[in-house]
């Protein structure tokens, strides 16, 4: 497939089953809203380190939200879900209670619920103060600032991390410049987020290594400095590649995000310098979710 001289290589990505859960933090202002989202998605990228992978999913108007207040929505995802639970826990009393004028809701409705202000509220020391409304329980939580509120509970999800595509390019700019071309786009795709840095991994790994306690290394047949060194699959002209991971709330919602994010790099043309768009995957050894290029992109691409 060539779609404005790119080629979309024959492939797929490989993505596996996860539990996810959405968070909506409001606060004063647009500004101290991020400042708690931020924090707390950091060291949130992958599960191979960081336990999560979160991001934030998009900005919110005051209209849509609980208090009426500007705020954003952040999803997170885990392996498990005791997982997942432990990590919003830590993540909600240190970067959300902690955050000047910061609260906390619901962002997803499910018959499997989580603690969002369950048990933070002992925080406040036998001076929390709760509030039953329309059948949902909020805290009120005294702090330096007036109040923390945040709901007790938020919903948990089945969903699915690891989708992904490469972006293969004759330099590292070209590469670079056409991420964050996709990136840009898909962010306007709702219910995913992209956990790396900027939405961008250099590092994209494979399962396994030489040395026995690395259970993932570098993907060496996508590493340009180790051409004449393993089984490569880039051509000569290719120096530089660049991987998009997604993580999503349904098959749909990835598969969605992906096609936006790969027709963006093609607008761009093959004098981007981009030559070729690929995926990461173990041969559908890893798991049940085979995103499938042509596929995706035959649907809405002449």
């Amino acid at each position: 497939m060539l779609i404005n001289g790119i080629q979309i290589d024959d492939t797929f990505a490989e993505a596996f089953n996860m539990r996810g859960t959405r968070i909506i933090i409001t606060a004063q202002n647009l500004i101290w809203a991020y400042h708690a989202a931020n924090a707390m998605t950091g060291f949130a990228a992958s599960v191979i380190g960081c336990g999560v992978e979160a991001g934030i999913e998009r900005e919110l108007s005051a209209n849509e939200t609980p208090d009426n207040r500007p705020g954003v929505s952040v999803l997170m995802f885990a392996m498990g879900s005791k997982v997942l639970m432990q990590q919003l826990e830590t993540r909600m009393g240190q970067c959300i209670l902690t955050c000047p004028t910061a609260a906390a809701f619901a962002g997803i409705t499910s018959e499997d619920n989580i603690s969002l202000g369950k048990h933070l509220r002992y925080f406040g020391d036998g001076y929390q103060t709760s509030k039953l409304i329309n059948g949902i329980r909020y805290w009120r939580i005294p702090v330096m600032d007036g109040e923390f509120l945040t709901q007790e509970t938020t919903g948990m999800v089945r969903a699915i991390g690891g989708g992904n595509f490469l972006i293969l390019a004759t330099s590292q700019p070209a590469a670079l410049a056409a991420a964050e071309t996709a990136v840009e786009a898909m962010k306007q795709v709702p219910n995913v987020i992209m956990p790396f840095p900027g939405g961008v991994v250099r590092s994209g790994s494979k399962v396994g290594s030489k040395y026995p306690k690395m259970f993932a290394s570098t993907n060496d047949a996508f590493c340009p400095t180790l051409k004449g060194l393993v089984k490569t699959e880039l051509s000569d002209e290719i120096e530089s590649v660049m991987e998009i991971v997604i993580d999503g709330l349904t098959f749909e919602d990835i598969a969605e995000s992906m096609r936006v994010g790969i027709q963006a790099i093609c607008n761009l043309g093959v004098a981007s310098g981009v030559g070729r768009i690929s995926a990461g995957n173990y041969g559908g050894k890893l798991g049940p979710h085979l995103f499938k290029l042509h596929d995706i992109l035959s649907e809405k691409t002449s």
